[in-house]
């Protein structure tokens, strides 16, 4: 995997993988707009995507957010003024959250000997989503239109879907994840809905995309996808029957689909 590479998916529509933390981000040109689908995870990361988009358009942008996590939305200073869109829960998870959020991710780099995203942390400021929907909206970007959809509480309760329907491509956030065992620990946590994720997973399957563009990893297809909603319903059954009828840890995670460190991490998510 290379740093700061676009990759073309269709005709005017691209990913861009980065080594930090694997991300994965997304831009979606018409003919009168562009779309940047989340912004990374710091002011001057989001200085860098905001140059790489004008090496591919000159066009006016807009930005929507797939999730309220520091990696996907705090990169947002270089694209400002435009409009930023995101599920209403975003903004409110934003307000509560954000600036303790930046502070702990800080003091997490510097324990990682990465002091200088750290320092870019602390310059930067979380902006506001100003275009809000509960359930889906869409934005024409000429001769293009881009649906965004919220597939209901999966890897937050404010997830986002970002389906470019001419081009047969949804861009996912982080409800799919394309690490090594599909899933890695990190994506779960106490912000996950795991009973109803793979319900999220249903609603990008009835989508019927031929690409599915994860948060982070490279993009999959179909059979990735329906892969990891059979695996996620089964950690599903496993988390309910540790915490209602008393599996033991070890059963749960020898009887898993997924390696021990994201079975574990998954029992413990809501």
């Amino acid at each position: 995997m290379s740093e700061k590479r676009w990759i073309k998916l269709a005709e005017g529509v691209f990913s861009r993988r980065y080594e930090e933390l694997d991300l994965t981000i997304g831009l979606v040109l018409g003919e009168t707009g562009c779309l940047v689908v989340d912004t990374r995870g710091d002011v001057e990361q989001g200085v860098e995507l905001a140059e790489a988009v004008r090496e591919i358009t000159d066009k006016p942008w807009s930005v929507v957010y797939t999730h309220a996590h520091f990696d996907h939305c705090y990169g947002t200073t270089a694209f400002l003024p435009c409009d930023v869109w995101a599920h209403e829960g975003c903004h409110t998870e934003l307000v509560t959250f954000g600036a303790g959020s930046r502070e702990r991710r800080a003091a997490w780099y510097r324990e990682q000997g990465k002091p200088e995203i750290a320092d870019a942390l602390d310059r930067t400021e979380i902006h506001l989503p100003d275009k809000l929907f509960t359930s889906i909206a869409e934005i024409d970007l000429g001769g293009r239109k881009v649906v965004f959809i919220h597939p209901g509480k999966a890897h937050t309760d404010h997830d986002v879907l970002v389906h470019v329907p001419d081009a047969s491509i949804v861009f996912a956030g982080d409800v799919v994840e394309n690490a090594p065992d599909g899933f890695s620990a990190d994506s779960f946590g106490a912000d996950n809905d795991l009973t109803h994720w793979p319900a999220a997973l249903d609603a990008i399957l009835a989508l019927n995309a031929d690409t599915v563009v994860p948060g982070h990893g490279n993009a999959v297809g179909r059979e990735f996808v329906g892969d990891q909603r059979q695996k996620l319903a089964e950690l599903v059954e496993l988390h309910v029957a540790v915490h209602a009828r008393g599996l033991s840890e070890a059963d749960a995670v020898a009887r898993s689909p997924y390696p021990a460190d994201v079975t574990l991490a998954a029992l413990k998510a809501s």
